[in-house]
Parts: structure tokens; C-alpha cells; sequence
């Protein structure tokens, strides 16, 4: 097991909550025994200290752009597929230089047994009779192996507020590095909280295409790590869901739309900050992108095609950019300002 980088922003949005009774806990003791959080107020002083320290560490590695030496200190899973950390590193370094980064209160996960769980949860603090609490938390990890964990989340007072998630796996007496989530607080200047008013007054508006992209930015702001919930992402996930489009594309179950005589089969569709625009990204099927002047067109044809067929985009992006990509996942791109779609 490892966490390989800062994935690629995503329209689809795992339900990853809880929404267990007290009495269902009481049920299923047994089988979540097996699964133990404790917060920063339940664990030893030393264990909480040490988990701060290996954060406010990798922190500086990652400020110096040291990756050879974050490598190093890393679970051999991790640092025999280092490449994506490597890049999130680099991505990370000139935000992060000369920057303060100040540690919130860490988590202890502990997972038992002698093979690796499917699905580990992990129920961090007190829960009330319908679920989290404003001092809860819940942690959701597939394919996890038996081990001691500890996630370090640092708020970072950058040129961009950013957070860095460290996921931390205890070998003998040392934390060594599992997983690495460095992610911007804002998006062309705007943080979660706008989003999510942004969100509802789309909505409110009848424009739930738009809504529901907010939506998704929104709690991906929220959420330093995509596997961590809280009361907050809780109650935004639950809003959310009535704004969803019945239509909302993915690689399994692409959506069809038409223009210049030509289908194009779109797989995602999300936003994403370019400077302080906040354009959206459409990727579509294509057989192949070698010959560029002719994908070119087709990216063109497929942008027009898209806002033709929900203007509402207008009102909320700047810009769009058509990818078309082929099997082997090579893609070709191109962008067209929103006021140049006619």
C-alpha cells in the first residue's frame, strides 16, 4: 500500500461518510475492532509529538525540493514507485519555500491482523446519534496492510494557502513517509466556503450543471485528503446530491453529444483554476491525436458542441478546454475563451 500523489480532479464524488446509528456501532464492534483511531487528546504525548515532528519535517524536505531524501525516508512500496511523489514535490516547492507551516492536531490509526483490509475505516473522535460531530473525523483506505499510521495534516501560509497531508507508517521507531497530498486552500483565489455559496445560488437559479461542478470544487477544498471525511463534507455531500446531473460522464459510462456532424463520447468534466480564471476541462474519446491540426478542429467542434448544448457554462467559466484522448491515453488539448464561443 501507498498513496502515490495528488490525483487528478474528478466530477464523480464517492460518498465517503458515515451514517452509522450509535446502536450500529454497538452491533458492529467486532468487526470494526479490528480499526482504531485515536486523536490527538487520546494519544501519548510522545506519539503525538513525534507524529508533529515527522510532519514539520517532511514539510522542510518538501520546502527544499530534497525528494532524494524524502525517498529515502519512505516505505519501500513507496520509494520503489516514487515518481509521482517526486512530481508533486516538485509541483509543491515554490509555494512552499521560505513559507510557514503550522501542524493541526494529528491522528493514530491503528490497523490489526496479519492481511491487508479490503476497506478500512477508521472513526476518529465522538460521534453523535446521527453521525459526526464538529470534532469528528472518518478515514476510509482500501487495500490497507496491517500497521500503525499516523496522518499529519500542516496548514501552510504560502503565496497560494495550501495544505500537506502526510500519511505515516511507524517502522520500528521511525515515521516513514506513506502518502503525500499537497493541495491549494483556494482555486483562482477562492476558497470552499465560496464554492459552496457559489454552488447555491447556481442552484437556485435552476443551473444545476454549474451547481454541482461548484459543488465537487468545493468540498476537494474542504478535504485535505480524499479519503478523509468530516461533519462539514458530511453536510456538503448531502446538499450536493439533488444538484447532480442525471447525465454526469465517466469513463464507464460516457455521454454523448453532438457537433459538425460528429459524436464525441466525454468521460469527465470538471473545473479547474488557470490564474485567477476558473475555466472547465472536457475530456472526450478519440481513435488518435497524431494528426494535431485535424484534433485540433475537432477539440473546437466539441467545445461548441458542449456549450450549445448547456449554455449555462457561460455563466461560470472563463474558458473551456477540450482534451481529446486516446486509447493509450495520450491527449491533445485546446483552449477557447467563453466570450469567443459563439
Amino acid at each position: 500500500m501507498h498513496f502515490n500523489g495528488n490525483a487528478e480532479p474528478a466530477i464523480s464524488c464517492s460518498r465517503g461518510r458515515w451514517l452509522l446509528l450509535v446502536t450500529s456501532i454497538v452491533l458492529c464492534a467486532g468487526v470494526a475492532g479490528a480499526q482504531t483511531c485515536e486523536t490527538a487528546d487520546e494519544m501519548g504525548a510522545a506519539t503525538r509529538s513525534s507524529l508533529v515532528a515527522a510532519g514539520q519535517q517532511f514539510f522542510d524536505w518538501t520546502a527544499k525540493g530534497d525528494a532524494a531524501t524524502m525517498r529515502q525516508n519512505a516505505i519501500p512500496s513507496l520509494a520503489s514507485d516514487f515518481g509521482g511523489i517526486e512530481g508533486a514535490i516538485k509541483e509543491s516547492q515554490s509555494n512552499f519555500a521560505g513559507a510557514q507551516a503550522k501542524a493541526r492536531s494529528p491522528f493514530l490509526l491503528k490497523a490489526e491482523g496479519s492481511a491487508p483490509i479490503a476497506r478500512a475505516e477508521f472513526l476518529c473522535g465522538v460521534f453523535g446519534r446521527t453521525g459526526q460531530t464538529a470534532n469528528s473525523a472518518v478515514f476510509q483506505i482500501p487495500n490497507l496492510p496491517p500497521g500503525e499510521y499516523g496522518v499529519v495534516i500542516l496548514d501552510v501560509a504560502a503565496k497560494t494557502p495550501s495544505t500537506l497531508s502526510l500519511v505515516l507508517q511507524k517502522v520500528g521507531n521511525d515515521w516513514k513517509l506513506g502518502g503525500f497530498y499537497s493541495r491549494p486552500g483556494q482555486v483562482s483565489g477562492h476558497d470552499g466556503a465560496w464554492f459552496r455559496d457559489q454552488a447555491r445560488a447556481f442552484k437556485k437559479k435552476g443551473e444545476n450543471r454549474n451547481a454541482w461542478l461548484y459543488f465537487v470544487k468545493a468540498r476537494e477544498l474542504l478535504a485535505p485528503v480524499p479519503f478523509m471525511s468530516t461533519l462539514e463534507t458530511d453536510k456538503l455531500y448531502d446538499e450536493m446530491q439533488s444538484a447532480q446531473p442525471p447525465d454526469t460522464p465517466s469513463a464507464e459510462a460516457p455521454v454523448e453529444i453532438s457537433g459538425a456532424g460528429k459524436i464525441y463520447r466525454v468521460t469527465s468534466i470538471f473545473p479547474v483554476g488557470v490564474g485567477d480564471d476558473l475555466d472547465l476541462v472536457v475530456k472526450y474519446q478519440s481513435p488518435s491525436v497524431a494528426n494535431t491540426a485535424q484534433t485540433y478542429q475537432e477539440n473546437v467542434a466539441a467545445i461548441h458542441a458542449l456549450v450549445a448544448k448547456y449554455p449555462e457554462y457561460r455563466n461560470a467559466f472563463t474558458a473551456i478546454i477540450a482534451r481529446a484522448v486516446e486509447p493509450s491515453g495520450k491527449d491533445y488539448g485546446t483552449m477557447l475563451a467563453m466570450k469567443d464561443i459563439k
